[in-house]
């Protein structure tokens, strides 16, 4: 079986925006709230990042949540998931968002017109790679070793890798509030039914899930 590249878990917001207007260290959503953008998520048995208090919802939102890991054997994301700085790289130092532990487990190549050195934290390499969407997937199919490859985002870099045509498999969370501003998606999700079938399902929790594969 063939390689896919997937997009899971990806939030956006009514309007379709994956992360607002003014990111920094302090705000990596800039003025989104990712406490509420990611509530969905975090409050399921298996969510995608570690929390404190053990347990969790076991319905539709942790079928998903618990898809994250699941033969996946690299990510590619952008520049701006990996952290606030722009332009040529002036603190090495800083190494993400994710502290001594990122919940990625796999290769990551970090899209960037200004390279640095890989470094490796826990069982995470960070890759910084400046190439077209088909050249860098080309390096990540490679890490994985025969397993898929999760393209993170953000929205920018999906965006990019959907105009290529590169990408097999999304999952997309939608929230019912706005954002107004940012980072978007798409304004509607009927813009990748020329390519892509959809399935979508509601949830409890007040999320819509967008599923989208290949034609």
């Amino acid at each position: 079986m063939s390689q896919l590249l997937r997009v899971q878990n990806f939030t956006v917001s009514s309007d379709g925006f994956g992360a607002g207007e003014g990111q920094s260290l302090e705000k990596p959503f800039g003025h989104a709230d990712p406490g509420n953008m990611f509530a969905w998520a975090i409050a399921t048995d298996h969510p995608p990042i570690n929390r404190s208090e053990p347990g969790g919802s076991r319905g539709l939102d942790d079928y998903f949540t618990r898809d994250y890991a699941r033969n996946i054997g690299a990510e590619i994301m952008g520049r701006n998931k990996f952290g606030p700085q722009r332009g040529p790289w002036q603190d090495q130092e800083w190494q993400g968002w994710w502290g001594d532990e990122p919940p990625f487990h796999t290769p990551v190549f970090v899209m960037t017109h200004h390279k640095r050195p890989s470094f490796t934290l826990s069982d995470t390499t960070f890759h910084f790679v400046d190439g077209d969407p088909a050249a860098v997937l080309a390096q990540a199919k490679e890490a994985a070793q025969g397993q898929d490859v999760r393209l993170g985002g953000g929205a920018t870099i999906i965006r990019q890798f959907l105009e290529a045509d590169l990408v097999d498999t999304l999952h997309v969370a939608v929230l019912p509030p706005k954002l107004g501003s940012g980072a978007r998606l798409w304004e509607s999700p009927d813009e990748l039914l020329d390519r892509f079938h959809q399935d979508v399902v509601p949830s409890q929790s007040g999320v819509t899930h967008h599923l989208f594969w290949r034609k």
